[in-house]
């Protein structure tokens, strides 16, 4: 474990930045062997665009723009904020799409996304996702994928043109979202230290139960664009 004189900010830098390491010393040849292997088709049962399979879709600074353009009021502020300050402001990396009170996504209509063209990143690389995690065994390495055997078929056959295009595009949105989380880490290290503020995890409890039982509104920072937005939710 990697620690940085137990500040948690300047860890969590430390840790995310090895990982962007990890990831572009991670060999070609083995993601592509592993996308051939699982040979993923889709099957357009758009379980991906829902929340029974999906917690939320994240959205990078690009994707961000695209979106805008679209529908200003198809974003909200991504869940699990990382961070609240001892006045009760939370800070969270990015936004994601809004869902219906269904849980599907704001743009899913009679299992078609309306805007497949110019769908995010995360899902256009969906479900090629690479993450660090341990097997049955402990041992930590370079995993894949999401919703493994619970949508669309599995062991197609799939031409080697195909897998290199995939990892390629998978491994641009994996270094791209390391390189906004960083982003965002360092911005909160340095506007907390601009503003004499620090991490309380205490007030990061008592502040989302209040907020979850209806007793307060939320001030959220969200980053995008290098910055944060404030704003607030009831």
């Amino acid at each position: 474990m990697i620690s940085v004189k137990n500040n948690p900010i300047e860890t969590r830098i430390a840790e995310v930045r090895e990982e962007l390491r990890d990831l572009k010393s991670f060999p070609g040849s083995e993601f592509v062997g592993i996308i051939k292997e699982l040979g993923f088709r889709c099957e357009l049962c758009a379980r991906c665009c829902t929340k029974e399979f999906n917690d939320h879709v994240f959205l990078l600074d690009s994707d961000l723009e695209i979106i805008n353009q679209i529908d200003p009021e198809g974003v909200t502020p991504a869940p699990y904020y990382e961070f609240c300050d001892q006045n009760g402001r939370f800070y969270v990396s990015g936004y994601a799409l809004k869902t219906k009170p269904d849980g599907s996504c704001i743009f899913l209509e009679n299992k078609r996304c309306r805007i497949y063209k110019n769908r995010p990143s995360i899902c256009r690389v969906y479900p090629h996702m690479l993450h660090r995690e341990a097997d049955e065994t402990g041992k930590v390495d370079w995993r894949q994928i999401s919703g493994l055997n619970e949508h669309g078929s599995y062991h197609s056959e799939l031409d080697d043109s195909t897998c290199e295009a995939i990892a390629q595009e998978t491994r641009a949105y994996e270094e791209a979202y390391l390189m906004q989380m960083i982003g965002f880490l360092e911005a909160v290290r340095d506007h907390f230290r601009r503003n004499n503020l620090k991490h309380v995890q205490r007030t990061y409890d008592r502040k989302m139960r209040e907020f979850l039982k209806g007793e307060c509104e939320l001030e959220v920072f969200v980053y995008c664009r290098g910055g944060f937005k404030r704003q607030k939710l009831r």
